[in-house]
């Protein structure tokens, strides 16, 4: 006791700042000699004046450090402590205050006396101590004697509180099968009493239920295992119950308990196993393929992922017709067709099947291996199925043509089960719309039905629906193809129009090229066949010349048997003044039954070569021919073709420009030109003395006039009275007549353009009885220019050219040469 209230003293030394004051028991008298002058406290501060070291302060009164017991259940307030100073004489001449927590609700003390008392229980868990002030003051005048000190009444603890486990309860969990002391958690309880006073608040752990499968650290809370190999599948969950005991486990000790939930893991310890060797399903044999026809189960005791189940169907009597999937929701093993059952092929198949886990624990290989294996036994039901056709498939062949009715095979149904029902046959009219076909419905043959056509449909496509005779709604499909074969009616033809050449004294095997030079072989010319037909062999034609032209000594033909021939040159000099084309007949034969044949003409023309064989001119067919033309060469033709056509179009806008067409035509000219020559040299019969298009051109007549400057009109078109030269008007007279053909005979003398030969220009008059008068050129002069001539359209056919002509405006003429014209009216 001693011991610890040394210690006591010490701690409140150091928290106080360094004030002293006595410790004494709880409930321990004060005395006077313990408080007395004999005893005197004081403090210790720094000395005056800066002074190194310390000096003692005498304090004129002190007081204890006051303990108070929690929980006291007395009638009478707890006796705390007393206070005294040393100027207290006894007289009662000092009063004793006191003020701070809990001074006068929970702490009272006697102001003659000095004694502190506590009114009502404390609790050191709600507040370990109190801090008060104390002073001692003159009960007269209240003046203080002394400085007010401060001092603490601490509540001493008593073990009040048991422990506590704060977190409970617990839930923890340990992997079944582990080995003893393996960890499973830590639990810690809490006391509220003071850890510093007594055992209190000192803990200790026991295990009060759970035993003897785990075990608990006293000390520490540390729960472990205790028995080795605990085995979930045998028990899972255990309940243990800790208690926690203050005062060191002591007698008399507060305790407190929680609840420990603890759950054994899963590890795979155990193999998966069959509830039965033997399973024996039954399936009927329409069973679709890919559908389930079965379910079997291994058992396995584990959870979760340790418990996935792998299963596989051991190689033998099932393994081609089965497989076997998992079920992933419920560990299921589903039996899969693979392939169509038949009752009638086989009955019963049997098989094996294992079982063992997806996820191995290496820890336990020891335990042996880890699956099962089981029997199965599918017995196959019979079911009434439809008929079945003896191929998936049927193809078949037919030629082109063959007669109405001809039979090109037959398919076979029959029916399996074991009423062996006959079997109908019928076409699906939608496989055959135009109905092509026929089939018998007992005997299943094929026949044609209208004339095939292999150019229009080579192949056929068609259904055949087999039916069971007493189950009609039982029936079968298959798909039957049929061929049109080709019959050989088309004979071989050129496969284009061929057309060589062949140089002008060429020798023989030379042919001309454009880039020079001589070909290695006598060939000028391959060519090719080609057939509507398509044999099943392919094309095989032969060439050779036609009998007609068996003696041609120009060219000939040689067969390369592949189908491709080519033209050959059998001599030289060849000319193309003599001969410029040549056509060479071809016999083209093909392969097929029957044989089929046909003449071609293949065209060779005779072109001009350079003395090393290029070619230099030939026909115009022949430059377009296919002799290997330069891109060049065929730019530069097609440039030189469009500069003509820009040229020529040109021309056309410019004739179109005219102001007026010349009459002088040959088709439009109406009047007759009399043109009588006398030339001494040729005598009558020679025309090629001159030329007599001179004469007829006015177009040169007006150059040379335009030359001399004279003022002459032409008689082809209507004069311009306005511009012309006025003449006197002629009468009707021969007088008149033969005046005007003196004065022309005058112009004609002296005009130098006139042609060194005598010509002869007659004149004729009209006569007075002329109903439509004279229609003379020499009298239109005095016509007016603004004369209508729409008169002359109601005269006939025959005045309809004249009407035209002088039914044109006059501002649309244009100067001409003048010649003369005499118009001869019967």
């Amino acid at each position: 006791m001693l011991t610890r209230n040394c210690l006591l003293l010490f701690l409140w030394f150091v928290f106080d700042k360094g004030s002293l004051s006595p410790v004494r028991p709880p409930g321990a008298p004060l005395s006077r000699s313990s408080l007395g002058k004999e005893h005197p406290r004081t403090l210790v501060g720094p000395m005056r004046n800066g002074a190194s070291g310390f000096q003692r302060v005498k304090r004129g009164w002190v007081w204890n450090q006051f303990f108070v017991l929690e929980e006291y259940m007395g009638s009478d307030p707890q006796y705390v402590g007393k206070l005294h100073t040393d100027l207290d004489k006894g007289e009662s001449a000092v009063k004793y205050t006191l003020m701070g927590e809990g001074a006068g609700t929970i702490f009272t003390i006697d102001a003659t006396t000095g004694d502190i008392h506590a009114l009502r229980s404390l609790d050191r868990e709600v507040k370990p101590y109190y801090t008060l002030r104390a002073q001692a003051v003159d009960i007269d005048t209240n003046r203080p004697l002394e400085p007010e000190s401060q001092f603490v009444i601490k509540v001493q603890d008593i073990n009040d509180n048991e422990p506590k486990f704060l977190e409970g309860p617990y839930t923890a969990s340990v992997p079944e099968m582990s080995p003893v002391g393996t960890y499973v958690m830590q639990v810690t309880a809490t006391d509220a009493d003071d850890p510093t006073y007594g055992n209190s608040a000192r803990v200790v752990y026991s295990i009060l239920h759970g035993q003897p499968y785990f075990s608990v650290d006293p000390k520490t809370g540390i729960i472990r295992t205790a028995l080795p190999n605990m085995d979930r599948e045998v028990k899972e969950q255990y309940q243990v119950l800790i208690q926690a005991k203050d005062m060191g486990g002591q007698l008399g000790g507060l305790a407190g308990t929680t609840t420990i939930n603890i759950t054994l893991s899963d590890v795979n310890d155990n193999p998966p196993r069959f509830s039965k060797s033997f399973f024996h399903l039954r399936v009927p044999e329409s069973s679709a393929v890919g559908s389930a026809v079965g379910r079997i189960k291994a058992h396995d005791l584990d959870i979760g992922k340790n418990a996935e189940v792998e299963y596989s169907i051991v190689p033998g009597d099932g393994g081609n017709m089965f497989d076997i999937i998992t079920n992933e929701h419920n560990q299921e093993g589903i039996l899969i067709l693979k392939r169509p059952l038949d009752y009638e092929t086989k009955k019963a198949y049997t098989f094996k099947v294992d079982a063992e886990n997806a996820h191995l624990d290496p820890r336990f290989h020891s335990f042996g291996a880890f699956k099962d294996t089981a029997t199965v036994k599918i017995n196959v039901l019979d079911v009434d199925e439809p008929p079945v056709f003896t191929k998936p498939s049927y193809e078949m062949e037919v030629y082109e043509d063959s007669p109405v009715g001809d039979i090109i095979g037959a398919v076979t149904g029959q029916d399996l089960d074991a009423s062996n029902s006959p079997v109908r046959y019928s076409i699906d009219w939608k496989s055959d719309l135009d109905s092509y076909f026929d089939i018998d419905p007992v005997e299943g043959t094929i026949s044609t039905n209208e004339l095939l056509d292999r150019e229009s449909i080579a192949q056929h496509n068609i259904t055949i629906v087999a039916t069971k005779l007493n189950s009609p709604v039982l029936t079968s499909r298959v798909a039957v193809t049929v061929h049109v074969l080709d019959v050989n009616e088309f004979p071989p033809e050129l496969a284009i129009p061929y057309e060589s050449f062949v140089c002008e004294n060429a020798k023989v095997g030379q042919d001309a090229r454009e880039d020079g030079g001589e070909r290695s072989q006598e060939v000028i010319q391959t060519f090719s066949a080609k057939d509507q037909d398509l044999p099943q062999s392919g094309h095989k034609f032969s060439f050779k010349p036609s009998e007609r032209d068996v003696n041609n000594k120009n060219f000939t033909i040689q067969d390369f048997g592949n189908n491709t021939a080519g033209i050959v040159t059998l001599r030289s000099d060849f000319r193309r003044r003599s001969q410029e084309i040549y056509f060479l007949p071809v016999v083209i034969q093909d392969s097929g039954y029957p044989v089929q044949s046909s003449t071609g003409i293949l065209t060779i023309r005779v072109c001009g070569c350079e003395s090393d064989g290029s070619l230099l001119t030939c026909s115009a067919e022949a430059i377009f021919l296919p002799v290997g033309l330069s891109t060049g060469a065929l730019i530069a033709i097609l440039l030189c073709i469009v500069i003509l056509l820009v040229i020529v179009v040109i021309y056309v806008g410019l004739r179109r420009q005219k102001k007026k067409e010349t009459l002088m035509t040959s088709k439009e000219d109406i009047r007759d030109n009399v043109i009588h020559y006398d030339d001494e040299g040729g005598g009558e019969e020679d025309t090629h003395a001159f030329d007599m298009g001179t004469l007829r051109n006015p177009k040169v007549i007006k150059e040379n006039l335009l030359k001399e400057n004279r003022d002459l009109f032409r008689r082809d078109v209507k004069p311009d009275p306005k511009t012309g030269k006025k003449r006197t008007p002629v009468s009707q007279d021969s007088e008149d007549i033969r005046d005007f053909i003196n004065q022309r005979l005058k112009e004609n003398d002296v005009d130098n353009s006139a042609p060194p030969y005598d010509s002869l220009a007659t004149y004729a008059y009209e006569g007075e009885s002329s109903v439509a008068e004279s229609l003379s050129s020499i009298e239109s002069l005095v016509v007016d220019a603004d004369e209508d001539y729409d008169y002359l359209n109601e005269w006939g056919p025959r005045f309809k050219t004249l009407a035209g002509i002088f039914g044109e405006q006059s501002d649309t003429q244009s100067d001409t040469t003048t010649t003369t014209t005499t118009e001869n009216r019967h």
